[in-house]
């Protein structure tokens, strides 16, 4: 039987600048404030994190009713709807927001051409938190398309003044396709001056698309609700790379590795690399000889941090890593 002979880890992979951003808004917060802080969904979609914040004092609600007078919320990655927003202004809560600066650049051009009078198409994924967020700018005009399909059932009650937008963790190949739909079925439509998917998302994804064909399996760090990370393993799938999400390394089989000699291991924009770490640990533990990293392009973007979180008096928290 052959052996794992090499690890070749993507480049760039895990943590992106908004969730680095909104860990440490919820770690500086309690820090300054102590706990319990609460936030509002999971902070990041990754099981790990929002167990370690957890232990830090964070607690994670979906319903604002569940937050006591006076407390201090933070508003998770993925944005929230105008509603929300009011009701925590309406329920005194001391708010540090900590969307994504990229869902939050969606979420003003939402508002600046509805001014406009502009309608709008969302390509997403029904349910999730950010398509929520951003289809929450508007009371109405806003209408969800997931695929194809949906571009030729949806009905906006004018297509002079259409404009697209889109959710920024889809998969860049899908949502090309649903926009060429879009544009065939209305040539007029407005679309963003730069794509809303987000440079992360589309970084991860290109990687996956240069590791694929060099390996036999491809296993994703990330977990089940991260859309990013879903659409890192669904991507490697469709290259013709068999390919496995994980948790963590206690999710690997053993059978996933018989017979492949290259392994490929990438990790959504939520995934810490400490997970990565133990995944690579495990592989090895399998048979794996060598572990080596793709050439890839480095990230450097850093988002500011919320006013009122500055930690002068305060010991930097013991970040995530």
């Amino acid at each position: 039987m052959s052996r794992i002979q090499e690890v070749i880890l993507a480049e760039p992979r895990g943590f992106c600048a908004g969730v680095d951003r909104a860990i440490e808004i919820v770690e500086r917060a309690i820090a300054k404030f102590g706990a319990p802080i609460y936030v509002r969904h999971e902070i990041v979609h990754n099981t790990y994190v929002v167990n370690e914040l957890k232990a830090k004092g964070a607690i994670f609600i979906e319903d604002l009713a569940e937050v006591p007078p006076g407390a201090t919320l933070v508003f998770s990655a993925h944005g929230v709807s105008k509603a929300v927003q009011a009701e925590a202004r309406e329920r005194g809560f001391d708010v540090f927001d900590a969307t994504c600066p990229l869902v939050t650049k969606v979420h003003v051009e939402v508002a600046k051409l509805a001014k406009e009078g502009y309608e709008f198409i969302m390509i997403g994924h029904k349910g999730h938190p950010e398509v929520e967020g951003t289809m929450g700018q508007l009371s109405s005009g806003i209408h969800l398309v997931e695929d194809v399909e949906d571009v030729g059932r949806v009905a906006p009650s004018q297509t002079e003044k259409l404009a697209v937008v889109t959710q920024t963790t889809l998969s860049v190949d899908d949502a090309a396709e649903i926009s060429a739909a879009v544009r065939a079925r209305f040539p007029k439509v407005r679309e963003p001056k730069q794509q809303d998917i987000c440079y992360a998302t589309q970084n991860r994804q290109d990687a996956v698309k240069l590791l694929s064909p060099q390996v036999d399996l491809v296993i994703v760090v990330g977990s089940p609700t991260s859309s990013n990370s879903n659409r890192l393993r669904e991507l490697a799938q469709r290259l013709g790379t068999e390919s496995h999400m994980v948790d963590s390394a206690a999710e690997l089989k053993p059978e996933w590795f018989e017979g492949k000699t290259r392994v490929g291991l990438t990790a959504g924009a939520s995934a810490p690399e400490v997970l990565v770490r133990e995944v690579t640990d495990r592989i090895k533990a399998l048979g794996a000889v060598s572990v080596r990293k793709m050439d890839g392009i480095q990230e450097t973007l850093k988002f500011p941090l919320p006013k009122g979180l500055k930690l002068d008096d305060v010991p930097a928290p013991g970040h995530i890593s």
